[in-house]
């Protein structure tokens, strides 16, 4: 890792350096090539700022002590690049078995049997029996309809018979 200093309004000392360069060790793990780290330090209205950026990831902090502004500077890169890594590996994760999972179905078409493949969520709402084969009917395409009886407070089934003329109820005992 290269580093370079810019330094407004401060003298560069050689421990600021070395404490830049032994703090910057943190981050360089995790590159595997070789990078640049560029590190601005200046002092304004009593405060020292640090900023520092490497690749695309920036932190600047503002402290009365440089030292623990550079600290700042290093938890806040480490923190973005730790992030960023950890998304891109989530992808590449998800993304090879949504890829694996699509060929795997392609190249074996083989039935699923005696498994649960779908669910489906809706609100049961408290009615009547009669009002919900009103509602049953008023969609064609549903077979049943679940719903809270009024007269019991019970979850009771409503459902299409066969002959598609006339229903059944489901109760509990």
């Amino acid at each position: 890792m290269s580093i370079k200093i810019t330094c407004k309004d401060l003298k560069l000392t050689d421990s600021i350096k070395e404490y830049i360069e032994k703090k910057s060790e943190r981050i360089e793990k995790y590159f595997d090539e070789e990078i640049e780290l560029f590190v601005t330090i200046k002092s304004e209205k009593g405060e020292e700022i640090a900023e520092m950026s490497i690749l695309a990831f920036r932190a600047v902090t503002a402290h009365r002590d440089l030292y623990a502004a550079i600290d700042k500077d290093i938890d806040i890169l480490e923190g973005q690049i730790r992030k960023s890594k950890t998304q891109k590996e989530r992808q590449n994760k998800d993304g090879s078995l949504k890829g694996l999972e699509v060929a795997d179905i392609g190249a074996k078409q083989t039935s699923i049997e005696n498994e649960i493949i779908k669910t489906l969520y809706y609100e049961i709402k408290p009615m009547t029996p009669e009002d919900a084969k009103l509602k049953l009917q008023e969609k064609p395409n549903n077979m049943f309809l679940a719903f809270i009886n009024v007269e019991t407070n019970k979850v009771n089934v409503i459902y299409r018979i066969k002959d598609g003329k006339n229903y059944g109820l489901v109760e509990p005992e």
